[in-house]
């Protein structure tokens, strides 16, 4: 399965009954594998998950910690991108020039880089004493 395909039916799956906002979205690793996450809404608004998070904390889960492209799905007129938190997720797995393809389930699609989408982003050479 592919990222798009992984992305597309992991959207069907997530849990949006506030917003009905569905999101998918799928991390290719370096390794080649391919993890899925979606949307996890909660009543205790904000505290759900975004679809990259997921298809973060899944990849991790399994041990891999190098995204090496991203993929993210919804329905909506245009591309949605990441959220700036998950930006900044993508950021602490991806290097700067990891594609990221975000599209709409109406097939529009556009693809940016990491760094495109956070530039300056907050990252371990800050942590350094």
């Amino acid at each position: 399965m592919e990222l798009k395909e992984a992305a597309t039916a992991v959207r069907r799956n997530a849990h949006a009954p506030y917003s009905g906002f569905l999101v998918g979205a799928a991390v290719r690793t370096a390794g080649g594998a391919i993890f899925a996450g979606c949307n996890v809404e909660n009543v205790a608004y904000p505290e759900g998950t975004c679809a990259e998070a997921g298809a973060i904390a899944a990849m991790v889960a399994a041990g891999e910690r190098e995204i090496t492209e991203v993929y993210v799905i919804a329905e909506s007129p245009e591309p949605v991108t990441p959220c700036g938190g998950c930006r900044q997720k993508l950021a602490e797995f991806a290097a700067a020039d990891t594609p990221v393809t975000m599209a709409t389930t109406a097939g529009v699609e556009r693809t940016t880089t990491v760094s495109e989408l956070l530039p300056g982003a907050f990252a371990p050479r800050h942590m350094e004493r």
